[in-house]
């Protein structure tokens, strides 16, 4: 999460499902992915201000608690238009990189049309299909039968599983979509 593409998905995102302010944000942007990719305030704030420059998010004063005002987010009118599209139109790396499609995933029930959201599940699929490794020999992806490294022949069927998986569960919700 901690990249600005995905930290920017998931900060309009989140204020696409309400309002919250900073402290909040960063523990459901933590909640999501925290364990593998922390958001630190360095990396979150920044990318607020980056936001609020755009016009993307808008701050505003609240009372809070207790007797302190505290600072809440909003995402505006060209907040919501940047995330959509962004939903409509995610990038190579948003696709392939499991932890950003992830992001996107998590916020995929927020484009309205149903065609919309099934190319974004195709376009992960195909890229799902097309035979890949993490190891080569010259051109051809090495196959777990064929890795003799218990480590890597570890990974590789760790990957097969979860590809299956989730290959599966895009083929019945791309089903799902056009019933």
């Amino acid at each position: 999460m901690a990249s600005g593409g995905d930290l920017t998905l998931t900060i309009l995102g989140f204020l696409d499902e309400r309002p919250m302010h900073g402290y909040e944000l960063k523990a459901r942007l933590n909640a999501l992915s925290g364990h593998l990719r922390p958001v630190s305030d360095g990396a979150l704030y920044p990318a607020i201000a980056r936001l609020e420059a755009k016009d993307l998010v808008e701050r505003h004063e609240e009372q809070g608690a207790a007797a302190a005002r505290r600072l809440v987010l909003t995402l505006t009118d060209k907040g919501r238009e940047e995330l959509l599209r962004r939903l409509r139109e995610p990038t190579d790396i948003e696709i392939s990189d499991q932890t950003r499609f992830f992001a996107l995933l998590t916020f995929l029930s927020a484009l309205p049309d149903a065609a919309e959201r099934a190319r974004v599940l195709r376009r992960r699929l195909d890229f799902l299909e097309t035979p890949a490794s993490f190891f080569y020999d010259g051109e051809r992806p090495v196959r777990a039968e064929e890795e003799r490294d218990p480590y890597r022949r570890g990974m590789l069927l760790v990957a097969r599983a979860t590809g299956a998986a989730e290959r599966e569960w895009l083929r019945n919700e791309l089903g799902a979509e056009k019933r």
